[in-house]
């Protein structure tokens, strides 16, 4: 038996693998940071062995509370993702699975490995209706790619989609795969009169460094990205600091940065009720917004999701707030689980890449029918 992590992403120290009922784990802290929870490995030489996978250090992983409900993902070709039996406990993770082939990889969520970015980018900048643009590098020398969809030079609405800030939150990337690949359908009816009105700068990855080293929740210098965006800088931040530079050159009339949540079993979208100046008139605007997406697609709730901050107690070092209060506009971040949707669950599957993908396809629809009602 063996356990490997040799691969973009990988992440788990293997304590001992000798007993396959009792293979012993830790999770790897991000690089510079206290922050952990990502977990990626595989597991080889185990067809048919009954095998108990124990992650010791998850009590002090970076949102205990996560482990609560959940369930690992395992593939045995890395495109299919489905949940296996994972229990916590005396404070581990413990996954029990019997493989049926020599080899399988475990995840936390499903991977979107950095290869399968520079295919979205590759495919994507082949549209007649996209350009690339890289903002600059990274500190471990990746592109920072952006990718403008629609015509900058009309007046049209700049919007903005970024995702993996923290690159843990795969989902994030899984759904601006879906929106891309439907805004970029030259036969879609609603995503070409979007683009008659709209201009898209869409960030698929915030954050390659982290994503590529098997990070939860920073980037190479083991700076939270969505801690930084008031005191960003080439030194610690670039990510965000090229960006913010870009945002301000564009301007920005409505933005969605996407994220995944630990603990809580739903599709939500948070607000920036605490900055500066909020008003009823855009809490009514901001509501609208949520509810058009659950009437587009059930798998979003309006129930469940972050209670509103006060106004005037908006932290903005955070990326919604600070695009809210700098450019006045409808700023919002939304948030899928790690875990299954409580309303709307999949037994096989959980929250999975396909269903990530359809909620960013439903984004289009949402937003044409919030333009029309403005």
């Amino acid at each position: 038996m063996k356990i490997s992590t040799g691969f973009d992403s990988g992440n788990i120290q293997c304590l001992s693998c000798t007993d396959p009922s009792n293979v012993r784990l830790s999770i790897r802290k991000d690089n510079n940071s206290d922050f952990y929870q990502w977990f990626h490995f595989r597991a080889s030489g185990v067809q048919g062995e009954a095998c108990q996978y124990v992650i010791e250090n998850a009590a002090d992983a970076a949102y205990p509370k996560g482990w609560d409900g959940y369930q690992a993902v395992a593939s045995y070709d890395r495109e299919f993702w489905f949940r296996v039996p994972t229990a916590y406990k005396d404070g581990e993770l413990v996954i029990t699975h019997t493989s049926s082939q020599d080899g399988i990889y475990y995840a936390y969520f499903a991977p979107y490995p950095m290869e399968r970015h520079a295919d979205l980018i590759a495919t994507a900048q082949t549209s007649p209706l996209a350009r690339l643009e890289v903002l600059g590098e990274t500190l471990d020398g990746q592109d920072i790619d952006l990718l403008v969809v629609g015509d900058s030079g009309v007046g049209g609405l700049p919007v903005w989609t970024i995702a993996r800030q923290h690159p843990g939150e795969t989902m994030a990337e899984w759904w601006m795969e879906g929106f891309l690949e439907r805004l970029l359908d030259e036969d879609d009816a609603v995503s070409k009169a979007l683009l008659k009105q709209v201009c898209f700068y869409a960030v698929p990855n915030m954050n390659p460094d982290g994503s590529r080293r098997g990070h939860l929740r920073t980037n190479a210098a083991g700076a939270n990205l969505n801690r930084e965006w008031q005191n960003a800088n080439m030194e610690t931040s670039p990510e965000v600091y090229l960006v913010r530079q870009r945002m301000r050159q564009t301007g920005v009339g409505l933005s969605l940065d996407v994220h995944g949540d630990e603990a809580l079993p739903y599709n939500f979208i948070a607000g920036t009720q605490g900055i500066e100046g909020w008003t009823p008139e855009r809490d009514a605007e901001l509501n609208a917004f949520r509810q058009g997406y659950q009437a587009i697609n059930p798998d979003f709730q309006t129930t469940y999701g972050y209670p509103a901050n006060p106004p005037g107690t908006a932290n903005l070092s955070m990326c919604s707030n600070y695009i809210a209060h700098t450019f006045g506009c409808l700023a919002m971040t939304l948030e899928m689980p790690f875990k299954d949707t409580a309303d709307t669950p999949d037994v096989t599957q959980g929250w999975s890449p396909e269903r990530a993908k359809r909620l960013g396809m439903s984004f289009i629809d949402v937003l044409w029918q919030h333009l029309q009602n403005k």
